[in-house]
């Protein structure tokens, strides 16, 4: 009961990160509650665990007595009500500063990351607490307060990182990502360096070699995963032997290469992929001598902006693309900046290529359905909405 005596109304609460501090906030003996815009999947976890939500168009303010803890997406709206609310990250720092914690960060592969250490900790009967920014099928959801460790998926997208200080810090990766953020990869690297500086243990996972388990999650990333996972157990007490035995049952996280069904022999799995190594990374781990379409949906405009080469390059390592409309996110559009750019630089990268210009999800799904055959693998990929299309993707192969 950490928490027991406070109230907390969240602003936010139905998106992956605030959703989680919400249920484990309950656990620990707050009173919760929270508004949000939309109704998300992520509510039906919040909602079992007996917290009410508020569904309207406008912010609605927190009610007497109640501190606000608001998602970065709301922030400027709730200062503007004046009612001085907590940042997501700053709620989250104190979070892992109640529990010895293990933070996963990165560019790339944190959420499965994350997801293995606690997965394994749940089998072994540690009871873990959790909070990761995706939906873990194997263990019932994205957050839990146990009274084990509490493995943290960590955001180095807004350098929020450096408020963390877990006990075992895990990097994964270090890439320039987030182009409204930082200048440059070095900068990247600087902020991790300043966060590991502080962490009694530390996990490279760069300076690791790919285990050699047979895992049940394909690709050559996800070995380099489980290996940041594995050497992030041992330090938490783990024997390697005993936790290898339970990572090569561990499924996989939601949207990270998550198979959605098959129709006339063609299997359509969607991924959260939307960096140009993400993109890679996934097409050959489900190559295996398939043929492989990708509807992708860029994300952000000012990524696509910087790495529109890169992404075309990436996706004509598939058979076939569509590419949509970006997802704008938090972003304003930038003038002369579509998924049009993305289109260019595919086809610029293997001429000849087919290669639609599908702005809407609807037309994406219909542009592979209609070129998909027997034995074919259609991936949705992006970190917006482009999982929509999946529903009518296999019906249009039906």
């Amino acid at each position: 009961m950490r928490l027991e005596g406070r109230r907390i109304w969240f602003v936010g609460i139905g998106g992956a990160g605030l959703s989680g501090y919400a249920v484990l906030a309950k656990a620990w003996g707050a009173e919760v509650a929270g508004w949000d815009r939309h109704e998300t999947p992520y509510l039906d976890h919040v909602r079992a665990a007996g917290i009410p939500v508020t569904i309207s168009d406008q912010v609605e303010p927190a009610p007497d007595g109640f501190e606000t803890v608001v998602s970065t997406a709301y922030m400027p709206e709730c200062q503007a009500l004046g009612h001085g609310p907590k940042s997501r990250a700053e709620f989250l720092a104190e979070l892992v500063s109640l529990q010895d914690a293990i933070v996963v960060s990165g560019a790339h592969g944190k959420t499965t990351t994350t997801a293995m250490i606690a997965f394994v900790l749940d089998r072994l009967g540690r009871d873990p607490s959790f909070l990761i920014g995706g939906e873990i099928p194997q263990l019932g959801g994205n957050a839990r307060a146990g009274e084990g460790w509490l493995v943290v998926e960590g955001d180095e997208s807004d350098r929020t990182i450096e408020l963390l200080r877990p006990k075992i810090a895990v990097v994964t990766n270090v890439d320039l990502d987030h182009h409204s953020e930082f200048a440059s990869r070095a900068e990247v690297e600087e902020l991790f360096e300043r966060w590991l500086a502080d962490a009694p243990h530390v996990v490279r996972a760069d300076e690791l070699e790919p285990i050699g388990l047979e895992l049940s999650v394909p690709g050559e990333h996800n070995r380099l995963n489980a290996a940041a996972a594995l050497t992030a157990l041992e330090l938490a007490g783990v024997d390697r032997q005993e936790a290898a035995k339970h990572l090569t049952e561990f499924t996989g996280a939601g949207r990270r290469l998550e198979l959605r069904g098959e129709a006339r022999g063609v299997r359509v799995l969607d991924d959260y992929a939307h960096h140009p190594a993400e993109i890679r990374a996934t097409i050959e781990a489900v190559r295996d001598g398939h043929r492989v379409l990708v509807l992708f949906q860029p994300h952000l405009y000012s990524r696509t902006r910087h790495l529109a080469h890169e992404l075309g390059a990436a996706l004509a390592t598939a058979d076939f693309a569509a590419v949509t409309e970006i997802y704008r996110a938090r972003e304003e559009p930038i003038e002369g900046v579509s998924g049009k750019l993305v289109v260019d630089a595919t086809a610029e990268a293997r001429p000849g290529m087919t290669v639609g210009w599908t702005p809407a999800v609807e037309d994406g799904a219909r542009f592979l359905a209609r070129r998909a055959r027997s034995g074919d693998v259609v991936l949705t990929m992006g970190a917006g909405d482009v999982d929509a299309a999946v529903p009518l993707l296999l019906a249009e192969l039906a």
